[in-house]
């Protein structure tokens, strides 16, 4: 391949590469190692960022929906109100409407507002109902259409009670306000806004609204990853939520499930690298060149995610400059042979490393067994990049990772390196081993029916150490 079309081909490269893959329904960790979905088909649509804001009744948490989604502007937010699925009143309850209970769990209908939401997840328009607080029906009015967005929040003074309805939410805000504040917000927005008398509003307030807080609501807070002092006036608290919330809506879905999973910032750059070495018409020599150069970024990436010490040093200028010292107790690992083509990378950042060898034979999906391992005397005692370019099923990757453990290496210790990551893999990986870590340049759509990486780049050993036959065009599909 020549120069100009190299060139060429990373300037003509644009846009950020994440698939929109993501895996629902996820279970608690298992040791034994899973079957990956088969199909590329399952890609299912990009999955909406949901944010549960919660609190008693008057603590702001409207005021903080608000200003959530104001500064949000660029993107498409959507709010869905608990309030919206109370249960329609039966006539004997709105005979004695006043002893009916509206802050018990009982009062809403959980499983629609479940329905609604698997829905939205899954990218359908759902109808919302609008709950009338005079006749206690929602199919007064016309149902609100609600469309899929890149954020939903969720607001209601129960939001947490339901472990299923905690499952949905990637960010849930609990909305602490003292409970006189809360008394006189309730008090001006009831003689107001609905008309009703003082004396009726205190009755309510202790008969139901403060028990109900107190049993229900309160308990809740533990469940909250942030919480919120003072409501709509904790300016600073809503910056700082908005800032995570841009963080995370960058980031790929299953980095908003496993936290221990890093893609490295992909740009032109990059995306051109990676059209370079997926295109079937490469050659060799280009293949290797910009897998190296590809290999390196992931190598200095895993290395950013070492521990460090703080060190002071005097500059040529006689200066104190205050920076870091590198981690000294580390080793590479590489699993044999396409994880061999990451060590160049690896010796050039780190001088003099200890390097590893794993080797694990593939008979199919199912048959990897671990035939070879020489690895440092003192592993345990050091932080080990394991090093291999694909992560596919994720089966000989739990192999590796179990052997390093059963070597006494701490299970926080290992950083997995590799280009490209399918789903599957990961899914597998980052659930049998929650405390490592998995760096990567980039995610895949899946595994097709022959369990290859789509859309993948080919035999990657074979083609970076010349084995494949240089005479056959790669087939692309591999």
């Amino acid at each position: 391949m020549g120069s100009k079309s190299v060139v060429d081909m990373i300037e003509a490269s644009s846009g950020v590469h994440f698939s929109g893959f993501h895996m629902d329904g996820l279970e608690p960790r298992n040791m034994e190692i899973e079957q990956p979905t088969t199909s590329a088909t399952e890609n299912v649509h990009k999955q909406p960022f949901v944010i549960g804001v919660a609190g008693g009744a008057a603590s702001g948490k409207t005021t903080v929906c608000d200003m959530i989604i104001e500064q949000l502007h660029d993107q498409r937010v959507v709010l869905v109100n608990q309030d919206s699925f109370y249960h329609n009143l039966t006539p004997e309850e709105l005979t004695r409407v006043h002893e009916y209970n509206f802050d018990h769990p009982d009062a809403f209908d959980t499983e629609q507002l479940l329905c609604s939401m698997e829905k939205l997840k899954h990218g359908q328009a759902v109808d919302i109902p609008k709950y009338d607080f005079k006749s206690y029906k929602s199919d007064v009015f016309p149902a609100r259409r609600v469309n899929p967005s890149d954020v939903i929040i969720l607001e209601g003074i129960l939001l947490f009670h339901d472990p299923r309805v905690r499952e949905l939410m990637n960010m849930k805000i609990f909305v602490d306000t003292d409970a006189d504040v809360r008394l006189a917000r309730r008090i001006r927005r009831d003689t107001v806004e609905k008309g009703r008398d003082i004396g009726t509003v205190l009755d309510q307030y202790s008969k139901f609204v403060k028990p109900a807080f107190d049993d229900f609501i309160l308990p809740t807070k533990k469940y909250a990853d942030i919480i919120i002092p003072r409501g709509g006036d904790n300016h600073v608290a809503i910056d700082l939520i908005v800032q995570h919330i841009r963080t995370k809506l960058g980031q790929h879905d299953l980095c908003k499930i496993y936290p221990n999973l890093y893609v490295i910032h992909s740009t032109f750059q990059i995306r051109g690298m990676h059209t370079l070495i997926r295109d079937a018409q490469t050659t060799k020599h280009d293949f290797v060149f910009y897998s190296d150069r590809l290999i390196r970024l992931v190598v200095e990436h895993g290395l950013g995610h070492l521990p460090f010490t703080e060190k002071q040093v005097i500059t040529p200028t006689g200066s104190v400059y205050t920076g870091v010292d590198f981690c000294k107790r580390l080793c590479g690992v590489s699993v044999i042979r396409s994880g061999e083509s990451m060590e160049n990378a690896l010796r050039a950042c780190c001088k003099g490393i200890k390097i590893g060898k794993i080797l694990i034979h593939r008979e199919g999906d199912n048959g990897q067994q671990l035939i070879y391992e020489k690895l440092p005397t003192d592993i345990s005692d050091r932080h080990v990049l394991l090093l291999d370019p694909i992560l596919g099923t994720g089966n000989s990757a739990v192999q590796a990772i179990s052997l390093l453990i059963r070597k006494g290496v701490p299970e926080s210790n290992i950083i997995f390196l590799n280009l490209i990551s399918a789903p599957q893999g990961v899914h597998v990986v980052c659930k049998s081993f929650p405390r490592i870590k998995i760096v990567t340049s980039e995610i895949e759509i899946g595994l097709n029916e022959d369990f290859r990486v789509i859309p993948g780049m080919g035999e990657f050993g074979d083609r970076y150490f010349g084995t494949d036959d240089d005479d056959q065009v790669m087939d692309p599909s591999l």
